[in-house]
Order: C-alpha cells, then structure tokens, then sequence
C-alpha cells in the first residue's frame, strides 16, 4: 500500500504527514528568474517614487535617482511603465535616472514619463538648458517618454535640485498671458519707486552744481544715452559712459572703474533723453554705495528746453568716452 502511493507522487514533490492517519502532497515554488527579480525591483522603485512624490497645480511630480548598474536604460523603462499604469488616472510627470560611474563606462540613462505630451516637450527644452555640454543623446520613446543620456549624473548636489526645478517649471499651470503674476510691477511702478529714493534735480540746478558744487566732492556730468541719440545733441565735457557698463565704471570695487571713481562721495549727474532710464541708473548707482548719484528731471530734452548750452558737434563733445 506505501509503496503504491509512493509511487504515484511526481518527482521533485514533498509528502507531509499532516498526522497518523493521512498525507499531503506540497508543491514547491517555482524558481524566480532575475528578469522576475529585476521586474519586482522596478515595482518598487516605481511605488516608492510615488509615495515620496508632491503635488503641484493638481500634478504629482517626482524624481528617484538609482545606483548605477549594467542595461540601466531597460530597467528605467520598467520603472517609467510602472508609473505610468498605477497614475494613469492622474496628471503626472516624473524623472528617474542613475547615479554615479556605470559599469560600462558611459553616459548615465535619464527617463522622462508624463501623463501629457506638452509635459514632456516642456522637461526636454529645461534638461537642454539645465544639463548644458552634458546631454550625449536623446530620443523620444512615445508620445509621453523620453529618454536620454547625460554625463556624471549624481556626482553634485546640482543634478538633483536640477530635476525638481525642471518637474516644478514644467507642471506649473498656464497662466493667462495678460494676468501679472503675484508680487510683479508695471515699468512705472518701479519707476516711481525709484524716484522716492532720489532727490532729482532740474536741469538748471544741475548747471549751478557743475559750476559750484554742493557737496565737497567732484561732481560728474554722465551722458548714458545710446549713440544714435547722442548724435542729434549733447553737453559738452560730459562723460559719456554706455548704460550696459554704467555700474562697473563707477564702482569703487571694480576692476574696471575710471580713474575718478576712487571714492564714494562722488556727485554724479545722470542724464539720458527724457530722464526715465536716468532714473534707474541713479538708484542702482546709489545701490552701489555712490548715495550722492542722481539725475535730471526731463532729461537731455529738458536741458535743451531749458535753453541751457548744448553742442550737436559730436566729435568734440565728450570729453571721456
């Protein structure tokens, strides 16, 4: 009787005494395969991204960042369908990536999966400008994917901060175009800003400090207007200094001061065409620490007005450029 039902149990089969009187046959687990093991792997990695994943404007946005190993890129595909199948109910985007050397010496996989298109396109234009000289290659996998290849991922704390700055720009809602943004300011607001930190002077007054200053320090006449402007009428013996290099002649600091701007008591006098711009460049000169900086009301136009004297022979006129 033992030996027939011995022999009808299949190899590689268990019997079990569950007690005196009967048997149970156990099947043993069929052996796991490393895809198996690698698929479990992604799994998790695709939950955790999840869970430690944020929400902005209704997207859940995350970036998980792995060890590098061999075939990376497979791995990460695993990862980015993993995402996509448990939020496809959801708006999404997320970035997955190794991190460090690979073991076959080569750029690290990066993987973008999104719920939208414009999501992706959007990440793809940012990691350009955000991994300048570093991008090896890049394709889109489909519509929502996209894959790429960059140099030394992980090896900085930069490429970290650098994906949640490109998943928060991209998921950001759109805005209406004609809606300023929170905290923004006209042109005029900053304007007027600015022009309560100065105390502008007219035209006249200013003539009257070139000749007998007010304050027991040189002062300066500084023209910052554009050249085509310059060429219909100016002062004579006013510097002309070019408003993009206004700041690093002026400051006492930088290497590229005039010889003049070796202190901070300096009067200087800006002026452009109609004293908007001038304006600006007072305060940031102020900024600076050149507090006795300011500008003529009116500007060129005014002075012109003012009758006061101008000279439109260009070549003469300044005498420092």
């Amino acid at each position: 009787m033992s030996n027939s039902r011995s022999s009808s149990i299949p190899r590689g089969h268990q019997v079990v005494r569950v007690d005196n009187t009967s048997l149970a046959v156990r099947t043993p687990s069929p052996l796991r395969t490393l895809d198996d093991v690698r698929l479990q792997v992604a799994y998790e990695v695709a939950i955790r991204s999840i869970t430690r994943a944020k929400s902005l404007d209704g997207v859940k946005i995350g970036v998980s960042l792995t060890l590098s190993k061999d075939e990376d890129e497979f791995f990460l595909y695993k990862v980015a369908d993993m995402i996509a199948y448990q939020l496809q109910l959801t708006s999404f985007l997320f970035a997955i990536a190794t991190t460090g050397p690979s073991l076959v010496h080569r750029p690290n996989p990066v993987v973008f999966v999104a719920s939208s298109q414009e999501f992706v396109q959007r990440a793809i234009l940012l990691t350009s400008a955000k991994f300048i000289g570093r991008i090896r290659s890049g394709a889109q996998l489909s519509p929502v994917c996209w894959a790429g290849l960059i140099d030394g991922i992980g090896t900085s704390t930069y490429d970290d901060d650098a994906f949640w700055d490109i998943l928060h720009k991209c998921s950001r809602a759109p805005m209406d175009p004609t809606l300023p943004p929170p905290g923004s300011r006209s042109i005029n607001q900053i304007l007027s800003d600015v022009r309560a930190q100065l105390q502008r002077i007219t035209p006249q007054q200013a003539l009257d400090e070139l000749r007998e200053p007010e304050v027991g320090a040189p002062t300066f006449l500084v023209d910052i207007r554009p050249v085509a402007e310059r060429e219909l009428g100016g002062i004579q013996g006013s510097l002309v200094i070019e408003r993009n290099v206004l700041e690093w002649r002026f400051d006492p600091k930088s290497n590229s001061r005039l010889a003049i701007a070796d202190r901070y008591d300096l009067r200087i006098i800006v002026f452009c065409q109609e004293g908007d711009t001038s304006s600006l460049a007072a305060y940031s000169l102020q900024q600076l620490g050149l507090l006795n900086a300011t500008d003529i009301i009116g500007g060129y136009q005014a002075w012109k007005d003012a009758g006061l004297p101008v000279d439109d022979r260009a070549g003469v006129r300044a005498l420092i450029e």
